[in-house]
C-alpha cells in the first residue's frame, strides 16, 4: 500500500504570488510544495499585460508582464521541491488532524484531496462589474470590465470595439486606453467618479496625457444608451458626495464602454475556510509573516490587499513562502507579544496587521500602507504607547500608490503596545 504524502506546503494560485512563494518556499527548507493553478498556464494576470514597467524593484530590470511571469517559473522549474498543477480548480479547504486538505478538481485527476501541512493563499483579485456600481439603462452589448478587453485584445485577438469610454482611472483602465489608442480606436474619454485619479502617476501621463484622451475628475456614467448595443453614454458631474449633480449631464457617443472601477480580493475560499477577513483591505488579517488568523494558514499579495506594483506582490510571497517552510518543518517559534497595528488620520488600510513576535526574535518589518486622499509634503508617523516609533517625510502620497515603510529590528524589538501609522501634514 502507497503512503499516502502530505506536502509540506499547498499553495493555490500559480500567479507571480504563487511562483515567488514556492521558490522562497524552497530556499528556506520546504521539500515538497504543490501548486495549484487553475488556468491552463501559471503567471496569473501577467500573461495578458503585454506593456512593460514590471520587475523594476524586484528584478531590477524593466519586463512585460509575460516576461515577469517566466522569470518567476524560471525560478521554480528545476527545482525538484516543487510541483505545479495548471487546470486545476480548488473547490475547498479544511483542516484535518492537523493537516490542510485541499478539495480540487482537474481534467486529469478528476476530484482530489491533496494535504498539506500548511497553506499559502494566492488567488488575487477580481474585477468590480457593472452590477456592483448599478448604472441604469438596459443590458447591451458592448460593456466590459477593462480586463476583460484587455485579454480579447493581448492574448485572443479580437477587439472589443471601436469608439471607447472607459469608467474608472484605475491602472488596467488607463493601460487598456492606451491599449486601444495603439489599435486605431478612438478613446472618447476616461471618467472617473473621485475627485483624484486612481492610477500610477506615471500610467496618467504615458496613457491619457502622451495620447491626448480627456480625463473628467468628479464625473460618472448616469446612463447607457442602445438596446441591442451600446450607442453612447450619458454623463455627470458629482458632488463631494458621489452623487450625481442635476443640470450637469451630457452626452458622449460610443459603441464599447470598459470598467475599471475597482478590484476586489478573492476570498471566497479564505472565508469558507473561517480566515478573519479585514473589513477594509476585504482579505485576510495577517502578521508580518503572512500567517492568517488560522495557524499554518498564510496568504499573500492581491489576496491579501490590492497592490499597484506586481514586484510588492513578489516580495510579500516571498515572505509568507519562508514563514510558511519554517511552519511547516516544526522550527517556528510561538509568540509571546501580539501587536497590532492601525490605520489613522490619514491612512486608509495597513498591512500587516499584527505583529507577532517571539521571545529573543530580531527582524525588521515591513509596512504596506495606503493614503486616504492626495496630499502633499506630509510626515508619516508610527507611534506606540510611548509616542513616536519613526517618521518619515513624504513629498507626495496618493491613494493609488502604495507606501512601503520598513521598521528597523531595534526599534521592532523595542515596541511598546499597539501601533499606529498615521499621515500628518499636507497641503
Amino acid at each position: 500500500m502507497t503512503e499516502k504524502k502530505i506536502y509540506d506546503i499547498v499553495i493555490i494560485g500559480g500567479g507571480p504570488g504563487g511562483l515567488s512563494a514556492a521558490k522562497s518556499a524552497a530556499e528556506n527548507g520546504a521539500k515538497s510544495i504543490l501548486v495549484l493553478e487553475r488556468d491552463r498556464e501559471v503567471g496569473g494576470i501577467l500573461q495578458q499585460c503585454v506593456h512593460n514597467g514590471f520587475g523594476l524593484h524586484h528584478f531590477k530590470e524593466e519586463l512585460t508582464g509575460p516576461g515577469y511571469a517566466q522569470k518567476c517559473y524560471d525560478l521554480v522549474k528545476d527545482r525538484l521541491e516543487v510541483e505545479i498543477m495548471t487546470d486545476t480548480m480548488v473547490l475547498h479547504i479544511r483542516e484535518s488532524e492537523g493537516t490542510k486538505v485541499v478539495t480540487a478538481v482537474n481534467p486529469k485527476n478528476g476530484l482530489m484531496n491533496v494535504e498539506g501541512k500548511t497553506v499559502i493563499l494566492t488567488m488575487g483579485c477580481r474585477e468590480r462589474t457593472r452590477g456592483a456600481i448599478r448604472i441604469p439603462g438596459y443590458r447591451p452589448a458592448g460593456v466590459y470590465t477593462a480586463g476583460a478587453a484587455q485579454r480579447m485584445v493581448n492574448m485572443e485577438g479580437y477587439l472589443p470595439g471601436h469608439k471607447i469610454v472607459i469608467l474608472g482611472s484605475g491602472d488596467i483602465g488607463l493601460i487598456m486606453a492606451r491599449r486601444m489608442s495603439l489599435e486605431g480606436c478612438k478613446v472618447e474619454a476616461v471618467l472617473e467618479i473621485c475627485p483624484f485619479s486612481n492610477g500610477l502617476t506615471r500610467n496618467i501621463v504615458q496613457c491619457l496625457n502622451d495620447y491626448d484622451i480627456p480625463l473628467y475628475l468628479s464625473h460618472t456614467i448616469t446612463g447607457i444608451k442602445g438596446k441591442d448595443r451600446v450607442e453612447g453614454v450619458t454623463v455627470s458631474k458629482v458632488d463631494d458626495k458621489m452623487r450625481p449633480i442635476a443640470g450637469t449631464e451630457f452626452d458622449i457617443d460610443c459603441d464599447t464602454i470598459l470598467l475599471s472601477v475597482g478590484l476586489i480580493p478573492e476570498n471566497e475560499l479564505s472565508r469558507e475556510l473561517g480566515v478573519a477577513i479585514h473589513p477594509r483591505t476585504n482579505g485576510p488579517v495577517v502578521d508580518q509573516h503572512r500567517e492568517t488568523s488560522m495557524d499554518g494558514v498564510f496568504a499573500a499579495g492581491n489576496v491579501v490587499h490590492v497592490h499597484d506594483l506586481v514586484d510588492f506582490v513578489s516580495d510579500e510571497a516571498e515572505i509568507a513562502g519562508k514563514f510558511a517552510a519554517i511552519k511547516a518543518n516544526g522550527e517556528a517559534q510561538p509568540a509571546k507579544k501580539d501587536i497590532a497595528v492601525n490605520p489613522g488620520d490619514g491612512v486608509n488600510t495597513c498591512v500587516p496587521q499584527h505583529i507577532r513576535l517571539a521571545d529573543g526574535a530580531d527582524e525588521s518589518v515591513r509596512l504596506f500602507m495606503r493614503a486616504r486622499s492626495p496630499e502633499r509634503k506630509v510626515t508619516l508617523h508610527i507611534t506606540d504607547a510611548n509616542g513616536d516609533v519613526m517618521k518619515k517625510p513624504l513629498p507626495i502620497v496618493k491613494p493609488s500608490e502604495m507606501i512601503a515603510v520598513d521598521i528597523p529590528a531595534a526599534k521592532v524589538k523595542a515596541l511598546a503596545g499597539d501601533v499606529t501609522v498615521s499621515i500628518e501634514g499636507g497641503k
